[in-house]
């Protein structure tokens, strides 16, 4: 969790999920159902239809996932993760290294500084120095987040290329120095940003990174290409005619039925500010537009100083006024092909993704549901024009062609999409164009009257196609809700959504199946709070990856639900301070990847993991290798 999720720049005044959730708590009775959910498990009141029969397509699953049909009992029968497992040693110091069930064992893969081709430079942690700036081009970057699995064939779980997204790294973690002292030192930190392709081979039962043509990173600094409504406007021009490049604050993820890689751009806000500012005087040249403000931009932004050595992301510089609109979108990578460029998908719209999980929806087409990570503000869904397989038969992309909605939530548990569109009165009174409705897409959705949400962050697409949100917490509520019975709600709580017209209508029903404080009683296993990310698997099982906020002394952790009997078991815990990001799995879901974030904050005297404790190495970002010792299903 960041302190700049926290902040609130909504000032739309639109109604907020609380108000609707209060005025539905009555007519649905949902205190007395939340008291049975928390004696027998949320999870099962997400069961409509069987989960258990419906294939991994359904899903928006890539082609080669398998579908292993349950047989009857629990779908879950590993030993958990208890707490005293999972927090301090001593009473007073959370764990160095990680904890996992005892069915279960881990292993250590692509840290920060890992070079993408073997032999080349590796940054292992080394107190005394940091990587150059041109080495951290080719090593993996920082702030794992977000990923993928890329099997190498359909029939392929042992070989593949990984996408993992790099959200951000703290100056001091990445330089080893305060504030940056030179273009070089600026470099090297966008360089630790974006995002790897990795490839990886499961080489005498072990993963490793191996050699690929087409293994790469893509930074602050590596061309990529813009398509859709706002790549042939204007916006994306300066006056300096610098060309189009990067991705930063890479969050959440998704993965296209066509096989492609999404990485989501969210707090890029924070990297631009005003190099003119004097902090003393509280004063400088760049004044905020009421559109920035809306968007987070700020005269100090998140501290990084990019702005005093690079012209790109300094708000006061006329010649490159409209960099920050080129950040903020849903960026397609196509992971076996390294020739090719990102391509930052503008129909989808600008605000802080956190996830994109795409269903096949009504006629073939591409249906992506996105939150908006910031407290009160909104979901979203994106609907292709057509079947995306006739789409990309005839050349175009499914996501350059079709409709963006945002949601609206009404009381008695239904909920309308409203289509952001300039052929809406009240959108054409604001903006000029499509181009401009969604580049500034969080403008729209206040003038349409969207819903307030807590902090929406990842989604994902149930067996039988209901759609949930994991929201992530807002203590910031002085009345019931948002989505729970409760204010403040400082830890967060899941919604599930039923759309109508098999994801290509614009109504919807909605309910709130838990809310994480729930779980804070007297158990142990079912105890969490600040559900980040989630995904579904093709036999139900809901995995749950924890981002801040743990009750009981807990670390961040992976938790894995099963909806046929309400359970939910522990099945991983991390290190002090680090966060649960991400969840990747191979096809034949033997083994599944997430990721440690910013262990110890990176200070070595909290831990030094993946190296051994020492008290002084470096502590990095890296990725965790799950495997069940029996060699079983992942979450059975």
């Amino acid at each position: 969790m960041h302190d700049h999720d926290s902040n609130v720049v909504n000032k739309s005044g639109n109604r907020p999920f609380e108000d609707i959730f209060r005025a539905s708590l009555s007519r649905r009775n949902v205190l007395k159902r939340s008291a049975v959910l928390s004696a027998t498990g949320f999870l099962g009141a997400f069961v409509g239809e069987s989960l258990l029969s419906k294939a991994a397509t359904a899903m928006g699953h890539p082609p080669g996932t398998l579908v292993a049909q349950a047989t009857g009992g629990g779908l879950m029968n590993f030993a958990p993760l208890s707490i005293a497992q999972a927090t301090s040693r001593d009473g007073e110091t959370k764990l160095a290294e990680p904890s996992i069930s005892s069915d279960y064992q881990y292993d250590v893969l692509i840290p920060w500084g890992t070079s993408l081709q073997p032999g080349g430079a590796e940054y292992t942690g080394n107190p005394s120095y940091r990587p150059t700036a041109a080495q951290q081009a080719n090593q993996v970057g920082i702030g794992h987040d977000g990923m993928w699995f890329f099997a190498k064939n359909e029939a392929s779980s042992t070989e593949g290329m990984l996408c993992v997204n790099h959200e951000f790294g703290r100056t001091p973690h990445v330089t080893g120095k305060d504030a940056p002292e030179s273009l070089e030192d600026v470099r090297l930190s966008q360089h630790a940003h974006g995002m790897s392709v990795v490839a990886i081979k499961k080489v005498g039962g072990k993963w490793e990174r191996i050699a690929s043509k087409h293994a790469r990173r893509i930074h602050l600094n590596t061309p990529v290409d813009f398509s859709g409504p706002v790549a042939s406007s204007g916006l994306l021009r300066n006056m300096a005619n610098n060309p189009t490049q990067g991705t930063v604050n890479n969050c959440g993820s998704g993965y296209t039925p066509w096989g492609t890689y999404l990485t989501c751009e969210e707090n890029f806000n924070g990297y631009f500010a005003d190099s003119t500012y004097n902090p003393e005087t509280q004063t400088g040249t760049w004044a905020a537009t009421e559109r920035q403000e809306r968007y987070g931009f700020s005269a100090t932004g998140f501290g990084y100083g990019w702005e005093k050595f690079d012209p790109r992301f300094d708000l006061s510089n006329a010649s490159y006024a409209n960099e920050q609109l080129r950040f903020g979108w849903i960026v397609e990578v196509d992971p076996m092909d390294g020739s090719k460029k990102a391509v930052k998908r503008t129909a989808m719209g600008r605000f802080k993704h956190e996830g994109c999980a795409i269903a096949v929806g009504k006629g073939g087409r591409a249906v992506a549901y996105m939150g908006d990570d910031q407290r009160f503000d909104y979901c979203y869904k994106f609907v292709s024009k057509a079947s995306w397989r006739s789409l990309r038969a005839r050349g175009l992309s499914p996501l350059d062609h079709g409709k963006l909605y945002v949601a609206k939530f009404n009381d008695n548990g239904t909920g309308e999409w409203l289509e952001i569109t300039i052929n809406n009165p009240m959108l054409a009174t604001e903006f000029n164009s499509q181009a401009e409705c969604l580049a500034y897409a969080r403008v729209s959705a206040d003038l349409l009257g969207a819903t307030p949400m807590d902090r929406p962050e990842w989604t994902t697409i149930a067996p039988n196609g209901d759609v949930f949100w994991a929201l992530t917490n807002n203590s910031r509520r002085t009345e019931v809700g948002p989505g729970s019975p409760q204010a403040p709600n400082p830890d967060g709580h899941i919604l599930q959504m039923a759309d109508a017209e098999k994801h290509t209508g614009t109504t919807f029903t909605w309910t709130i199946p838990f809310i994480a404080s729930d779980s804070h009683g007297d158990g142990d296993e079912t105890t969490f709070s600040d559900p980040d990310a989630i995904w579904s698997d093709p036999d139900g099982r809901l995995f749950i990856g924890t981002d801040g906020g743990q009750k009981k002394g807990l670390n961040n952790q992976l938790l894995v639900a099963d909806p046929a009997t309400g359970e939910i078991r522990r099945l991983f815990a991390g290190v002090a301070s680090d966060e649960i990001t991400g969840f990747a799995i191979t096809p034949d879901r033997k083994t599944c990847f997430i990721n440690t974030q910013h262990p110890g904050n990176g200070d070595p005297t909290r831990t030094n993991f993946p190296a051994a404790t020492d008290g002084v190495t470096i502590p990095r970002d890296c990725t965790i290798v799950i495997t069940r010792k029996d060699g079983g299903i992942i979450g059975s």
